[in-house]
């Protein structure tokens, strides 16, 4: 887990820096009791300071507040709280922290907005099975009035799974996707009732307004922003941290903190946020409006900083291939349009691409936005679109010169999964028969003769029928799914994105195991019988068949 850092007084991580983990009693130390706030007066403290959700679109609080009244007549009906910890982005840790270290913090917003609501239930949704999956249980456990109000629900540990709409489907036992027709969860959320839903930094900074109160509050931060924000600090930094620090420092303090080396450039937001020219990141301010003026955004505060050592065109290339295969597959942009982007970039990228294929990729990129059934196309076009911005030059280095020399280090986080799918070609049976690439468009396309060029990136959930059956399809078996452990390339050059690798670079490497399925079994079995009758009558079937 990463360590904590604090830019000013702490706030949402006091005591930490003594303890490792709250329990109750430290935390009521620190704390104490918060107060028990009637509806009115919650909306009332949260307006007066203008608190925002913290899990990306910095939504009202006040808002959700009233509308979830709303919808149950000032609390004549029952209604539900999420606390939405799915956190899917993989720059992002500070959800995760708060939960593993400060549970009864973020358990203490909810109760306060709960009480306010009359809510029937809190619902504390988790992903992964790390240590604040065991800390928010087992503070749950600890408490009785916490356990007879509180249900922690486990979640598909993916990108998407923490979209509001994915999120309420996982809760009420269904796929965790976005519905294809926006719905508020504050009209119909978990269980069908009307639910107020926030990240769970929302709630700890509910807590501590509750404590403070809004002029306590506000003694920290801008006057248009008061308090303070968590920030995951990450990539080419000698001090990678969650930091909480007061809106409106400069970012550049931050970095330099979290020991920022030689940038050629800064992601604020996330995966779903901007790209920033480093002289332009380290002016900006922390909050809304000093990144908004920047040309940036704050999201769910994630900042990614890129180092000058590794080819920025290659690392924008993996995380939009990661994007790609992250979304839903259930509206075109996601299964269509995002793939294509990311089949651009990669072509671009490994030097295989021009002008025309840039053109491609600027219209794929426009083509997605405001048409998915979700915004994760959306933040997918903003991160690929400011890159082809602020990494221009670099950009013409791929077109006109295939590369810009630098390798590709992985700085920015991927998840690395051992169960990831990848389809492979045995390229000494392929007959450029084509049947692949017309059955999975999305992972293969086809040359100018014929023969496949595979998408090298791990198969995603809503295509694996369709890879397998492509597997199971191909007229020469030459298309086979490997399991394999995908590491950051630490030292590769820029063509591994999109070339396989020689047979000789092979040798001495152990090689991801095939999953076979349907006739490549059998044929498999085949080969296997016909090589054992050659051994035994002196034939040599090691040519071509």
């Amino acid at each position: 887990m990463l360590p904590v850092i604090r830019v000013g007084q702490a706030r949402v991580t006091a005591g930490l820096d003594h303890r490792p983990r709250l329990d109750m009693a430290s935390h009521r130390a620190v704390f104490g009791f918060p107060p028990a706030l009637p509806a009115a007066e919650l909306v009332a403290i949260c307006e007066q300071v203008d608190l925002r959700g913290r899990g990306g679109a910095a939504f009202p609080v006040a808002s959700k507040l009233r509308a979830v009244l709303t919808a149950t007549g000032q609390g004549k009906r029952r209604s539900v709280v999420v606390v939405n910890c799915a956190e899917g982005e993989p720059g992002s840790a500070k959800d995760k922290m708060l939960l593993a270290r400060a549970p009864h913090l973020v358990l203490d917003g909810a109760m306060v907005a709960a009480s306010a609501l009359h809510a029937s239930e809190i619902v504390v949704a988790v992903a992964g099975d790390g240590p604040h999956v065991r800390s928010v249980t087992d503070a749950v456990a600890a408490d009785g009035a916490l356990a007879r109000k509180v249900r922690v629900v486990s979640v598909p540990d993916r990108f998407v799974s923490g979209e509001s709409g994915a999120l309420i489907n996982a809760i009420n036992g269904k796929p965790a996707l976005p519905p294809g027709i926006k719905t508020r969860a504050s009209d119909r959320g978990a269980h069908g009732m009307p639910t107020l839903l926030s990240n769970a930094e929302t709630f700890a900074q509910l807590a501590v307004l509750a404590v403070l109160g809004p002029a306590g509050y506000a003694t920290v931060g801008t006057a248009h922003e008061p308090g303070t924000v968590m920030l995951t600090v990450g990539g080419s930094v000698s001090r990678p941290a969650v930091v909480e620090a007061p809106y409106g420092v400069p970012l550049g303090h931050v970095l330099d903190v979290c020991g920022a080396q030689l940038p050629s450039a800064v992601l604020v937001g996330g995966y779903h946020g901007m790209w920033l020219p480093a002289d332009v990141a380290y002016n900006a301010l922390v909050s809304r409006a000093g990144l908004a003026v920047a040309g940036g955004t704050l999201g769910a505060g994630v900042v990614l900083v890129l180092g000058q050592d590794t080819c920025p065109l290659g690392e924008v290339t993996r995380v939009a291939g990661y994007l790609a295969m992250q979304s839903s597959g259930q509206c075109g942009p996601c299964k269509l349009g995002l793939p294509a982007v990311s089949r651009s970039l990669e072509a671009i990228t490994v030097g295989a691409g021009g002008v025309d294929e840039l053109d491609a990729l600027r219209r794929a990129t426009a083509g997605v936005r405001g048409r998915g059934a979700c915004s994760h196309p959306d933040g997918a076009a903003n991160f690929v679109a400011s890159a082809l911005d602020v990494f221009a030059g670099d950009l013409t280095e791929h077109m006109f010169r295939g590369t810009c020399g630098r390798p590709i280090r992985g700085f920015l986080p991927l998840p690395a999964d051992s169960r990831d799918k990848r389809l492979r070609v045995d390229w000494t049976r392929c007959r450029g028969h084509g049947l692949c690439g017309r059955l999975v468009p999305e992972l293969i396309e086809l040359d100018e003769h014929g023969y496949p060029r595979v998408h090298q990136v791990p198969v995603p959930f809503w295509l694996s029928k369709d890879a397998t059956q492509a597997v199971d399809m191909c007229p020469a078996l030459a298309l086979s799914l490997t399991e394999d452990k995908v590491e950051p390339p630490a030292t590769a050059a820029v063509s591994t994105l999109g070339e396989l690798p020689s047979p000789m670079s092979l040798q001495g490497r152990q090689q991801p195991q095939a999953v076979l399925t349907g006739r490549a079994w059998r044929r498999a079995d085949l080969d296997a019988a016909e090589a054992w009758l050659a051994e035994l009558g002196g034939r040599d079937l090691s040519g071509p068949r």
